[in-house]
Order: C-alpha cells, then sequence, then structure tokens
C-alpha cells in the first residue's frame, strides 16, 4: 500500500545560530547590525542584505579586512542569503567569516565553532552531508573543550548534529544526541527553559518521523507548555509548538483536535509577523493541509494560494519555499484530478529545485516522484519510469540505501512494472522496501 506518494512538504526556514558576539566599531557600526537583526525578524531580506553590506563596508573600513568584526558581518550577510536559498552567495561569505576567526581568535575559539556551524547549515540545506557532518563535529569538539561538555551551547551542537544524522534517516544516531542535549539543556538552563523545549520539538519531530506517536505527543505537550509560561501565549515559538502538535493529530487522522491548534498558531503569527511573513506563509500551508487531508479542497486551495504569493514576495521566485508551495498546491490539484493544473506546478517546482539545490538533492527526488506519479495515474508509463528511476537514484545516493524515502521509490517503481506486467521486477523491488521498512519500525 502507497503513503505519501505526493508527500505534503512544510515549510522551515533554516535557522542559523546567532551572529558572533559584536566587536565595537563605533555607533554606526553596532546601529546597522542592530538593523540587520530586526529586519531578518521581520522577514524584510531585501531590505537586510543591503544594510547588512554597509555594515560589512563599515567594518572593513574601520578595522581592515582580517578583524573579527568583519567576520561578524560577514556571517550577517551569508545568514540572509542562505534564508533566501542564495546558497553560492553565502558560502564564500561564510569561508571567509571561518577564516578570519581561525587567524584572529585560534581554531579553538567559541566564535570559530559558531561560524563552523553556520557553514554546516548551508551545507545541509544543500544536501552536502558528508561535509555537513564534519563541521558540525568539528564545532561540537571545539565547545565540549573550551567550554566544557555541560554547557548549553554544546547541547545545541548535538542538537544540529542529530538534525543533520534525523535528515539521512539516522534514527538511531540522532535519538542518543538528542537525549543528550535535552539532559544538558535541562541541567544547565532548567526545566522550563525555552531551548529546553526546542530539544524537546526536535526529539518528538524524530519520534513522528518514526511513527511513534505515543512517544512524540508527551514531548511535544511539554514544550508547548514550557513556551507558553516562558514566553507567553502570543509567541512565535508558542505558533510553532501548536503546528508541531496539529500535526501529530493530523497524522493521527485526529482533524478535530488538529485543525483549532492550526488556526490558533496562524492566529499568533499574523499578530506577531504581520500580513508578508514567510513563516506566516507557512502556518497558512498548514492549515491548507489540515483542509486537504479532509477533503475540504475549496478552503484549502485560496490557502495554498496565498501562502505561495507570500512565499514568492519574501524570498523571490527561485527558493526552495516556493517551490515547495508549489509543490503543495500541485498536490491539491491532483488530489481533485486536476491533473492539467497540476502538472505546470510539479514541473515549475522541479525547475526550481534543480536549479537551487542542484539536480542531486533530495528534494528533488522528492518532485520528480511527483511529477512521475502524475504521469503513472494517467497511464504515461513511459513518461513515469524514467521519473521514478530518478528519484530512485537521488536518494540512494544523498540518503543511503535503507532510508525509508529510498523505500517508497523502490514502492513506487515496483507499482509500474506491475502495471507493465514486469511482475518479477516488481517483487525484488517490493522486496527490498520490505526490508527497509522493517528495520525502520
Amino acid at each position: 500500500m502507497m503513503t505519501n506518494i505526493l508527500k505534503t512538504m512544510l515549510m522551515a526556514a533554516a535557522l542559523l545560530l546567532p551572529a558572533a558576539p559584536a566587536y565595537s566599531q563605533g555607533i554606526e557600526w553596532e546601529t546597522l547590525n542592530d538593523e540587520v537583526v530586526r529586519l531578518r525578524r521581520a522577514g524584510k531580506y531585501d531590505r537586510a542584505v543591503v544594510v547588512a553590506q554597509k555594515a560589512l563596508q563599515v567594518a572593513e573600513a574601520n578595522v581592515g579586512p582580517d578583524h573579527p568584526a568583519v567576520a561578524t558581518s560577514l556571517n550577517n550577510l551569508a545568514s540572509l542569503y542562505n534564508d533566501q536559498g542564495q546558497y553560492t552567495q553565502a558560502e564564500p561569505l561564510h569561508k571567509r567569516a571561518l577564516a578570519i576567526y581561525e587567524k584572529a581568535l585560534g581554531a579553538d575559539h567559541p566564535d570559530v565553532a559558531t561560524s563552523l556551524n553556520n557553514l554546516a547549515v548551508l551545507y545541509n540545506a544543500q544536501a552536502r552531508y558528508s561535509k555537513a557532518e564534519s563541521l558540525h563535529k568539528r564545532a561540537l569538539a571545539i565547545r565540549e573543550k573550551v567550554l566544557g561538555p555541560d554547557h548549553p551551547d554544546v547541547a545545541t551542537c548535538l542538537n544540529n548534529l542529530a538534525e543533520l544524522y534525523h535528515a539521512q534517516g539516522k534514527y538511531a544516531e540522532a535519538e542518543s544526541l538528542l537525549k543528550r542535549a535535552v539532559n544538558i539543556a535541562e541541567a544547565s538552563l532548567g526545566a522550563q527553559n525555552p531551548k529546553v523545549a526546542t530539544c524537546l520539538s526536535n526529539l518528538a519531530d524524530l519520534y513522528l518521523k518514526q511513527g511513534k506517536h505515543a512517544e512524540a505527543r508527551p514531548l511535544y505537550q511539554r514544550a508547548l507548555a514550557i513556551r507558553e509560561k516562558a514566553l507567553g501565549s502570543k509567541h512565535r515559538d508558542v505558533a510553532t509548538s501548536l503546528d508541531d502538535l496539529a500535526t501529530l493529530y493530523l497524522t493521527l487522522g485526529q482533524y478535530a483536535q488538529a485543525e483549532p491548534l492550526f488556526k490558533r498558531s496562524l492566529e499568533i503569527y499574523e499578530e506577531a509577523l504581520g500580513p508578508g511573513h514567510r513563516d506566516l506563509a507557512a502556518s497558512l500551508n498548514n492549515v491548507a493541509m489540515c483542509y486537504k487531508t479532509q477533503g475540504e479542497y475549496a478552503r484549502a486551495e485560496p490557502l495554498y494560494e496565498r501562502s505561495l504569493a507570500i512565499t514568492q514576495s519574501a524570498v523571490g521566485a527561485f527558493h526552495p519555499d516556493v517551490a515547495a508551495c508549489l509543490n503543495n498546491l500541485g498536490g491539491l490539484f491532483y488530489a481533485q484530478g486536476r491533473y492539467a493544473q497540476a502538472e505546470p506546478l510539479f514541473k515549475r517546482s522541479l525547475a526550481i529545485g534543480e536549479k537551487v539545490l542542484g539536480p542531486k538533492h533530495p528534494a528533488v527526488a522528492t518532485n520528480l516522484n511527483n511529477l512521475a506519479f502524475l504521469y503513472f495515474v494517467q497511464a504515461q508509463y513511459s513518461r513515469a519510469e524514467p521519473l521514478f528511476m530518478r528519484s530512485l537514484a537521488i536518494r540512494e545516493t544523498a540518503l543511503g540505501p535503507d532510508h525509508p524515502d529510498v523505500a517508497q521509490s523502490l514502492e513506487n517503481l515496483a507499482l509500474l512494472y506491475r502495471q507493465t506486467n514486469r511482475v518479477e521486477n516488481a517483487q525484488k523491488l517490493e522486496a527490498r522496501a520490505a526490508r527497509i521498512r522493517a528495520v525502520q519500525r
């Protein structure tokens, strides 16, 4: 039985660690950096880039090109490019910032660890997992050595490395790191600290991915309670927790519990962020997904369309989040049998992914899978087969041969083989998929 054929892609902006501590170089530079932070939080990326470029110019003019203040400005500018999916612009800035910190502060300075982490986050977004892993491990080693094994920043590094393993389907490794991160955060910060909530949410996400719903629920509920108490009921992180818990209920088919949580989250985002922020777009997507799952297509469609419009306005037409929005709207049309409308959306989503993330990224594999299945249900088997095969090849290379997404690709290709009377070929793929599924249970 097929599951997640047209996989709904929830958008989430990759959050980098805060920039390294400011190195005071005058009021103008500090004011510019504060403005960069404010604009980024407001989702005004284009304006933030202009201000960050000015801050970099001021730092270089005041202290020269090799000062830590310049590295801080480089990091801030790179982070903004990363927010917008402009990875080729971000990478050399992160690398230059890292080189400055290493030369000026020494290889084991905490700011070097921060810079390593930020570059690793960039590589993770591009599915360059081996590069990301080595940087995350180096950042972790620095913080353990300099700050001690029980410092909150060590918990952050553990969390980041765990998220990398989660993306690769290395669930046992991720779980071990996240549990350690939770313990460190609780011991060093107290059980009611919002950073504990973040670790709990990530551990719950891992359990949800594995279908361990009973383990995920109390963690999501505890994270929500911590955030409400520490941050207030209207904080955006509370909205995130509401989305998490609602997604769990949606997965379980408990729509009556999921819908009011999604709606409450949306209200918080609208009030806290305003009408044009891409986190609001993500929340709109979630409410739309809830309606779509219940077959309420007419209620879902305008929300998906609004989510797409906000996202395009916030980050431009060629961003992975835009590709996700197009994929989701295409999935809605597919569910209604509106194949002619779905196809160009899937194709555009695929084109963005290939351009921004590269042709071998797991998100591209998802796009290929969805377009292939669209052709499959229309009996266009010769068009579907090469797309299914390419999706499978990408997933095997990027995620490893035993990832659940590989099992999905094997099952989809097996369906096509059965439909085209290649039963023996189908059985081989089904057997391999079953072995993967058995290991993941």
